[in-house]
């Protein structure tokens, strides 16, 4: 594979029979991308997340009896290999993610409201650790009528794991002793807010989440020592006059730590906000749109690019990053890829 191009696997939502997982590949000249081999056999492969190493991928099936699915990685071709499945013991598994060590897998379980850790075997397969059941609702009484994980993560110092519960409000410290998660400390959002997705700043200092059901981003103080977050600043996730359609997805920080980027479905749009160096506020700055429908999640490449999944038309579409000010251009470019909900980039993004 040439400097010059970067690869990136798409998951959708597909059926078991169609083909869900896409490998694909990133022209770092142009922003082109093409599809370079596909995967069939797992069903609404929503979220992806990939070993350091490069050789192991891990899949949910967002269904109602849900799934994590285990691949091994061809090194010449990028082939998925199946390796092992498991059951989540619930029912709309909606994220995974690896600890930073690399010895445990973790999902989240959207629908039935609980926490999956599972113990990384030597060839791949995965062992359940832990189940973690969470409880509770909040003022919403369409959405948060119960417990919603929407995220799972560790901390960037891998002391913490994080889990956004959009039905909660809430977000909820754990340590992960000999595969088990154990209760540390829970943070409040806004009532209604509706936490979805984080991001952390590369200093360590400030952490980012965007809040699914008043359409918002909050700005956290990050203490890693003793795994707490205080919030600094709520911002809209939506540009002045816009009508709020509780449904903003995904957050990213760029590597340089200067630019923040959120995604919001109801306006098919990506909203570009500068990061106050000092302070870690963010400023907006403005709002392109993604050129399709529903962009559900978005990612960020090396040589300044970033590319958005549109669910509901299709499509992944490529903009150009100013490496000065962040603003967004359209490349040009555009996959047809069927339902993408999820962008996972081979190599780590530096630009």
């Amino acid at each position: 594979m040439s400097d010059n191009t970067s690869l990136f696997y798409a998951g959708t939502y597909t059926g078991a029979d169609e083909q869900g997982i896409f490998q694909c590949s990133l022209d770092l000249h142009s922003g082109r991308m093409e599809i370079v081999n596909s995967t069939d056999g797992i069903a609404n492969s929503s979220f992806l997340a990939m070993n350091a190493d490069k050789d192991r991928l891990y899949a949910v099936s967002e269904t109602d009896a849900g799934e994590v699915y285990a691949y091994s990685v061809d090194s010449e071709t990028g082939e998925l290999h199946l390796l092992d499945r498991k059951p989540t013991q619930g029912s709309a598994p909606c994220y995974i993610s690896l600890t930073q060590d690399g010895s445990h897998v973790m999902v989240a379980n959207y629908t039935s409201g609980h926490v999956n850790a599972y113990r990384i075997g030597d060839n791949g397969e995965l062992t359940p650790s832990s189940l973690i059941q969470h409880s509770g609702s909040s003022i919403n009484q369409d959405r948060q009528e119960g417990p919603h994980p929407h995220s799972v993560f560790q901390d960037p110092e891998g002391k913490y794991v994080l889990v956004c519960d959009l039905g909660l409000d809430e977000v909820i410290f754990y340590r992960l002793e000999e595969g088990k998660l154990v209760s540390h400390h829970t943070v409040k959002t806004a009532p209604g807010a509706g936490p979805r997705h984080f991001d952390f700043h590369p200093s360590g200092q400030w952490a980012y989440g965007i809040n699914e059901l008043d359409d918002t981003v909050t700005v956290y103080a990050l203490n890693t020592q003793a795994g707490d977050l205080k919030i600094l600043q709520t911002i809209s996730a939506l540009p002045e006059g816009a009508v709020q359609g509780s449904a903003s997805a995904d957050i990213h920080v760029t590597p340089c730590g200067r630019f923040l980027y959120a995604s919001n479905r109801s306006e098919d749009s990506i909203g570009l906000y500068h990061i106050n160096p000092s302070t870690g506020m963010l400023t907006a700055v403005e709002w392109v749109s993604t050129n399709g429908k529903t962009p559900r999640n978005f990612a960020i490449f090396k040589g300044g690019y970033l590319l958005a999944a549109n669910q509901n038309s299709s499509n992944i579409v490529s903009f150009k990053i100013n490496k000065e000010n962040g603003r967004l251009t359209p490349t040009g470019f555009v996959l047809e890829v069927p339902k993408p909900v999820c962008i996972l980039p081979v190599a780590k993004c530096k630009h």
